[in-house]
């Protein structure tokens, strides 16, 4: 998004990526997709169109990742409402001012295992 991808690149880039993750031979249902995370908030969205442009581009390419990724069977992780769960606390943006910080990082891998305890047991 950042770098003005269009919607149909990132779904080519994806597949080829998830191309590469299926080689693996993996078991089935033992592969997971991560949503990417809501950032429309960060004072750096200023910088890619607005919080509104930004907002509605990762709506839009979250779409396509999980369709790509249910299209494969692959467990889909919705990160949205924890990317936003701790918005103005310490931590939760890095000092770049568009990265998540720890604080974010260690909410959405709470979210992560505990869907993969669900899933996979």
């Amino acid at each position: 998004m950042v770098h003005g991808r269009t919607p149909d690149q990132y779904r080519t880039s994806l597949r080829a990526i998830y191309d590469r993750v299926e080689a693996l031979n993996l078991p089935p249902g033992r592969i997971a997709a991560v949503s990417i995370p809501t950032w429309s908030f960060v004072p750096a969205a200023a910088d890619f169109g607005g919080p509104d442009r930004v907002g509605r581009m990762t709506e839009v390419f979250n779409e396509v990742a999980r369709e790509e990724a249910t299209a494969r069977q692959f467990e889909w992780i919705d990160i949205t409402e924890t990317s936003t769960s701790g918005i103005g606390s310490r931590g939760w943006i890095a000092a770049d001012r568009l990265h998540p910080g720890d604080t974010q990082y260690a909410a959405w891998a709470e979210v992560i295992w505990e869907k993969v305890r669900e899933t996979w047991g």
